[in-house]
Formats: structure tokens, C-alpha cells, sequence
């Protein structure tokens, strides 16, 4: 996978400070690649708010960018290590179906961490496959933004792109990526 060149309409400008953290804090991580990815849904408000405007025309090369098969120049995608408590028992955990792609900064010098959910497995995915279905990606989107709209802090998400391929689970679902946002996604609890 080649990083690509920045396209005229957006503005990446990727910082990546998780990768100046001790390594033992993360790997890094390419998203693996999708067949025919297109997006289902874009939250335009959110990509001004982050300095992401894209064109309409540009409609293919942002589902290339937001289900993983590109790079966006500057980013430094990583999956994050973190560890807790499940069952009674301390585990090693991470990002097993998430990659990182880098910290966005807007006009106003925000920092934004743009993740992609259900890009395949990472070193963290243990025996998961690493993907996403669409159900479970678009009940994400609309959670996200309604307790963002009802003023509780919460990740966001930006996109949903269905990526194309096939997902197996109970039952034999779409698979997709989600595009979420986070001033951090770093996790602290029990």
C-alpha cells in the first residue's frame, strides 16, 4: 500500500505524536485493503469542523482513503495497545479491528485522532477477523452523533463505507469501516 499524494480540495495535516510514545504502547498498522469500497454516509459538518472538505467529484477517492486502501499523506497509522479487567482477570488488549491513522489538525489548531474501525487484523485482533459489519457500523454513526447533539462528550463519527465484501458472523452480513473521530482515543478505566 502507497501512501498517496494529497488531493487539491483536502487538507490533511496529520501530526502523530502516539508514535513518539514508548513502542511497547502500540504497532504500527496498515489497514488491509477492501474490494469496492463507497461511502454510505458523510458527515459533512464534521469534516469542516476538521479541515477535511472534499468535492463531490472526489466521491471515489474518499471511500479509497476512509476505508483504508490509501494513505492520506503524513499519517502514521498504528494500532494502540491497552490492557483491562474482563471477567475477574487482567487482560492484554488493543485495537483489534482499528488502526489509527494519525492526529488531524484544523484551522483553529485542534487535534482530532482519526480512527478506522473494522480495517482488519492487527497484532491485537486475537482471533477476530479484524472486520466490521454495516449494521453494527451504521448503529455506531447514529449513536455517536445523537449523544455528541445531546451535548455528552463521545467519540464522532465522520464516515461509513461499505467496503464490498462479505462478513461472517451469525449470519452472513456487509462488511464496513467507520471513520471515528476522538480528541484521544486513549482508553483509561477498570
Amino acid at each position: 500500500m502507497n501512501i498517496q499524494p494529497q488531493v487539491n480540495s483536502q487538507t490533511w495535516n496529520f501530526q502523530n505524536s502516539y508514535v513518539e510514545l514508548p513502542a511497547k504502547l502500540y504497532m504500527k498498522q496498515l489497514p488491509v485493503s477492501v474490494k469496492n469500497p463507497q461511502i454510505i454516509y458523510y458527515n459533512m459538518s464534521l469534516a469542516k469542523e476538521l479541515g477535511l472538505e472534499f468535492l463531490s467529484e472526489e466521491k471515489v477517492a474518499v471511500a479509497e482513503y476512509l476505508s483504508g486502501n490509501k494513505i492520506p499523506r503524513g499519517a502514521s497509522p498504528i494500532s494502540q495497545a491497552y490492557a483491562g479487567h474482563q471477567f475477574g482477570h487482567f487482560t492484554m488488549l488493543g485495537d483489534g479491528r482499528a488502526v489509527l491513522l494519525g492526529e488531524q489538525i484544523n484551522q483553529k489548531n485542534q487535534r482530532y485522532d482519526i480512527q478506522l474501525k473494522g480495517s482488519g487484523q492487527t497484532p491485537y485482533s486475537r482471533s477476530g477477523d479484524g472486520r466490521a459489519t454495516l449494521s453494527s457500523m451504521l448503529r455506531e454513526y447514529i449513536i455517536s452523533e445523537s449523544i455528541h447533539h445531546l451535548g455528552i462528550p463521545t467519540t464522532r463519527s465522520l464516515a461509513v463505507a461499505q467496503t464490498g465484501e462479505k462478513v461472517y458472523r451469525e449470519t452472513v452480513n456487509d462488511g464496513a469501516v467507520l471513520t471515528r473521530i476522538a480528541s484521544s482515543h486513549i482508553r483509561v478505566g477498570t
